[in-house]
């Protein structure tokens, strides 16, 4: 934290300081028309199958490569951890550093969900948001964050002494173990940062840590993605809640969530831009 001051100013600090901010990696050459086709398709979507995940707790669910797939709010507000895989590669997945790093804290419609190296490509692409109205408030908060990993056994255990097995990250470890026949410790390895799925976050003014508040999610909200390549996804209903006092516990009220998947006819998306691995050649230099 930079809140804590020890080295004295050196005497030239005013010329060091005040540097014009640059962002990173200007995205603008990632943009391509298919948001405009799939606004379109979506009008024509047909629901072919759904799952609930139950509160503190995850299922997980596979989209085929042009399908759509939504995250819904059904009972009451409620925060869901995502995971997504290439269901053909697991090693291939969701890299929300990268994604962070490429459109910014909180995403929303039109923004992609990059993979991990050496694939970089999207995996899926948000579609629709119902909470896009929010944007960001008076603290910098807003909804669909890629800056928390996920709530984890490890840090509830660093931070109170307890051992709680209810956390995102075991939540979803259990689902890969039970519905897909992972092993236990092969499962650990690829639960991955998540996308927080209807969680308010942001950054302090003050200190700049990762802060929580209630969600406005309600049901009937809805976060909606179009799949680029067949998926397998992993989603924990939080033990948060809406988020809005604490989580790892089982104190805050707690709802189910629904991942339902829609299908479309395939001339809706004939004139779709492909999402494709990463063509570096990775030789990194090595002669």
């Amino acid at each position: 934290m930079k809140i804590k001051k020890f080295s004295k100013k050196p005497s030239d600090f005013e010329i060091r300081i005040g540097a014009k901010p640059i962002v990173c990696y200007p995205n603008s050459n990632i943009e391509d028309k298919n948001l405009t086709i799939l606004h379109s398709a979506r009008q024509h979507l047909i629901k072919t199958r759904e799952v609930i995940i139950p509160p503190r707790d995850a299922k997980t669910f596979e989209v085929k490569s042009g399908e759509f797939f939504r995250i819904e709010s059904v009972e009451g507000p409620q925060v869901g951890d995502l995971n997504l895989f290439s269901l053909n590669n697991l090693d291939e997945k969701f890299y929300s550093g990268k994604t962070r790093a490429l459109y910014g804290t909180h995403l929303s419609v039109g923004d992609k969900m990059f993979s991990s190296f050496p694939y970089l490509r999207s995996l899926a692409t948000i579609s629709w948001d119902t909470l896009d109205w929010y944007d960001y408030d008076k603290d910098g908060g807003s909804v669909h964050d890629v800056i928390g990993t996920r709530c984890d056994p490890y840090t509830s255990k660093l931070l109170s002494n307890n051992d709680y097995h209810y956390c995102c990250h075991s939540n979803l470890t259990r689902a890969l173990v039970n519905e897909k026949n992972i092993k236990l410790d092969e499962a650990e390895k690829i639960v991955h940062d998540v996308l927080n799925v209807f969680m308010l976050t942001g950054f302090t003014n003050d200190t700049k840590q990762y802060f929580m508040k209630a969600s406005p999610v309600r049901p009937g909200d809805y976060l909606e993605f179009f799949a680029e390549t067949d998926l397998l996804g992993a989603l924990s209903a939080c033990p948060g809640g809406d988020c809005g006092s604490e989580h790892s516990s089982d104190v805050a009220k707690c709802y189910p969530l629904k991942v339902s998947i829609w299908q479309v006819d395939q001339k809706y998306l004939k004139n779709l831009t492909p999402s494709n691995v990463s063509d570096y050649n990775r030789n990194h230099g090595i002669s």
